[in-house]
């Protein structure tokens, strides 16, 4: 016999969806942790940004791109903003994400919300998409401020191709938190307590950030070893390492970063000598050539968070809920 929050109830499976997803951005808003994690990114949004701008004050006028490289310029001691952006996405993620399901459990909640009108379908979808628009909410603010910065700083606005291309990093910094919040999410099922959730994650998130690297060099020579030097070898055993390193989503991502704010990037993988001509040169890729370039891997990164969506699903679906 199916325990009572399973029975069956007339109406459609998202019933509730949007309640959920209301009640998880509200949640997240107003929380402690989240109110520390916005502290920290306007500091470090802030103090990177103007650092930024008085190194760019000396080129405004020179360069068509200098809005962007308020993303990628340094300053010592401080690196540049998208040096941050692959720390903090991550962590926000999981933040958000680590004790979304045990959590409720602990708290003796779970129960008592499948009682009311809402499928597990549409808990579990509206927890997800209440932390992932949380993390579009505060990105987008970032970048606002940062525009707003670089208006104030530099004086001069941003053209439309530097706007286009600032919206698919955002984009893509989105999706990108994506994967880390629904990898939580599976630890958050998997595991009774948070800490244990939380930890397991970033376990996750240092493993891709510091040893995988490491790993990819290995595991190209075993692959694709270079025996006798031949230019054959060696080019196998970079795209190997190439391919392997893509596994990563901190590579994915970090790759995005290059082709969006550096227009004169013109490959992210083996340059072709006919490649060389407009490298050289410096001309730069129009918006739709470089978001071409980074196609394969928005799709990578979007395939690998439904992938990990489903797999929490599966075990959610799973999970024996009692009263």
């Amino acid at each position: 016999m199916k325990p009572s929050t399973e029975r069956k109830r007339e109406g459609s499976p998202w019933t509730g969806l949007w309640a959920v997803v209301g009640k998880e951005m509200a949640d997240h808003l107003t929380s402690a942790r989240m109110q520390i994690l916005e502290a920290l990114i306007v500091l470090t949004a802030g103090g990177t940004v103007y650092a930024a701008i008085q190194n760019l004050k000396t080129t405004i006028g020179q360069d068509r791109f200098i809005f962007l490289k308020l993303f990628t310029t340094a300053k010592d001691p401080l690196p540049a903003f998208v040096g941050f952006l692959g720390f903090l996405v991550p962590l926000i993620a999981i933040a958000l994400a680590f004790d979304t399901i045990n959590g409720e459990f602990n708290r003796r909640t779970m129960s008592r919300l499948l009682a009311q009108p809402i499928y597990r379908d549409a808990l579990l979808l509206g927890k997800f998409l209440g932390g992932l628009f949380t993390q579009a909410l505060v990105y987008a603010a970032i970048w606002l401020l940062i525009i707003g910065l670089g208006l104030i700083g530099l004086g001069v606005p941003p053209n439309g191709e530097e706007v286009i291309r600032m919206v698919w990093l955002l984009l893509a910094t989105i999706v990108y938190g994506g994967i880390w919040q629904a990898l939580a999410m599976i630890f958050s099922i998997k595991f009774r307590q948070p800490a244990t959730a939380a930890l397991s994650a970033l376990a996750m998130w240092l493993f891709f950030l510091v040893f995988w690297d490491m790993l990819v060099g290995i595991l190209a020579q075993v692959i694709s070893p270079v025996r006798y030097g031949l230019p054959e070898e060696q080019i196998r055993f970079i795209q190997t390492g190439l391919a392997l390193s893509r596994i990563s989503p901190n590579t994915l991502y970090t790759e995005i970063i290059v082709a969006l704010t550096q227009p004169a990037v013109r490959s992210l993988g083996l340059v072709l000598p006919s490649q060389w001509q407009g490298a050289i040169l410096g001309t730069p890729l129009p918006w739709e050539q470089s978001v071409m370039l980074i196609w394969p891997h928005l799709t990578g990164l979007i395939a690998a968070t439904l992938l990990l969506f489903a797999a929490a699903y599966v075990m959610f679906q799973r999970r024996e809920v009692r009263a």
